[in-house]
């Protein structure tokens, strides 16, 4: 027997044995330990807690980066004694914040049309807002009011209707029966610039971008789509809002892709629209308000924190503390035409509102509304009412909730007419 044999049973194993059996035991020890977390894992994903958040397990994670506390920005914080520089301080962080600061530029206004309708005057003018940015507005006239005469910008909302934007507030012939049943819904029927100019007020109205004459147009689309006419079907402009509204988050990554914000789009084009009125010999430079709904309503509360030329302001369907709003009141209130990066660590909506004092300011909001949890719509009434106090104004504050869905009805309009006649 030879010696090879006899020794074949101890000998060291070889390279590719020793690899084999180092594998297989690696391999058990693994699998063992993959079982155990995978158990754990388990284990840990039937114990999570239910959060009650649209965004599902991770809010606990997205609510822990939120302001606790008061925002470090707010008039409210004891660090701001003087409410000239709390502004100068906010309102700048603000304008950082919306990435988009266009060369200011002489509105060159043209006006193309003018419609007579009766007790007043329509205009459709052109303006710039930036050097190569025009805008469409109608000029709504007063025919016997005395001249110079208080202004008004009437500010159009969102709703989800896109087709047409300024229309949504203003009287027309012919009006499509669609866009009176959204009136009816939203505004208990009324076209309240309409309503502002037979009180003896300029009112101008602009399509904000995305909406009316501003719309998105593609290439392949069709001729009712491009040119509105009358007999477009309810089916044709549902179809063109539904597609607008699932193309808002395209636009606003494009827009964010391109280094500034949807936001500071529409608030640079409402400022700048008082611009174009302190061109008109017929206005009285001193006497300008704003008003607008859900959007519309942001718009107004934001183009009176930025300028200072706004007398009086109102706010209807738009106002809720923000810290509120993550939970479950995101989805429709918070898209990318609204977005202000990284606003909600220095202000809350509120604050943001009170960056218009001395200016007198009207918040109107439902009871009802889903779009606003209640409390945050309290709570920030309590924030405006307390930093209008602080500034020694508060009197030039008011805040009030109908028990009402989201709208601007007829009796919310007469408060709104009657504090515009108070101040404007």
């Amino acid at each position: 027997m030879s010696t090879n044999s006899i020794t074949n049973d101890t000998r060291k194993p070889t390279r590719r044995q020793f690899l084999k059996a180092t594998t297989a035991s690696l391999g058990a020890v693994l699998g063992a330990h993959f079982d155990t977390c995978a158990a754990e894992a388990g284990k840990a994903a039937v114990e999570i807690a239910p959060s009650g958040s649209d965004v599902g397990s991770l809010f606990p994670f997205i609510q822990s980066r939120t302001i606790k506390g008061e925002f470090p920005l707010s008039f409210l914080n004891p660090r701001f004694r003087s409410l000239r520089g709390w502004k100068k301080t906010a309102r700048g962080k603000l304008l950082e914040l919306l990435h988009y600061s266009p060369a200011k530029v002489d509105p060159r206004s043209e006006t193309v049309e003018r419609v007579d309708c009766g007790d007043y005057v329509r205009e459709k003018v052109w303006f710039n807002t930036t050097p190569d940015v025009l805008v469409p507005a109608f000029v709504l006239v007063p025919k016997n009011a005395p001249k110079p005469l208080p202004a008004i910008v009437a500010l159009h909302d969102h709703g989800g209707f896109y087709l047409w934007g300024k229309e949504k507030i203003v009287e027309m012939p012919g009006e499509h029966a669609v866009l009176s049943d959204f009136k009816r819904q939203y505004y208990g029927g009324r076209s309240i610039a309409t309503e502002l100019v037979r009180q003896g007020y300029l009112v101008v109205i602009i399509d904000m971008f995305y909406w009316g004459e501003r719309r998105m147009l593609l290439d392949e689309d069709p001729s009712d789509w491009r040119e509105r006419p009358a007999s477009l079907t309810p089916e044709r402009i549902r179809a063109f809002n539904s597609r607008s509204g699932q193309s808002e988050q395209l636009v606003g990554r494009t827009i964010y892709s391109a280094g500034f914000t949807w936001p500071g789009v529409i608030f640079w084009d409402d400022v700048r629209t008082v611009d174009y009125l302190l061109t008109r010999s017929d206005v009285d430079k001193r006497r300008i308000g704003c008003v607008g709904l859900s959007v519309g309503g942001l718009r107004s509360c934001h183009l009176a924190a930025l300028d200072d030329r706004i007398r009086a302001a109102v706010v209807v369907g738009w106002m809720a503390s923000f810290p509120w709003q993550i939970k479950k009141h995101i989805r429709n209130t918070i898209g990318h035409t609204k977005v202000v990066p990284g606003l909600y660590q220095h202000l809350d909506y509120p604050d943001v509102a009170t960056l218009a004092m001395p200016t007198p300011l009207l918040v109107i909001n439902g009871s009802k509304d889903g779009l606003f949890h209640l409390d945050g719509v309290k709570a920030s009434f309590v924030k405006l009412n307390s930093c209008y106090a602080k500034a020694g104004v508060p009197d030039h504050c008011r805040t009030r909730l109908y028990d009402t869905p989201h709208e601007f009805n007829a009796e919310m309009q007469e408060e709104a007419w009657e504090w515009l006649r108070r101040w404007v």
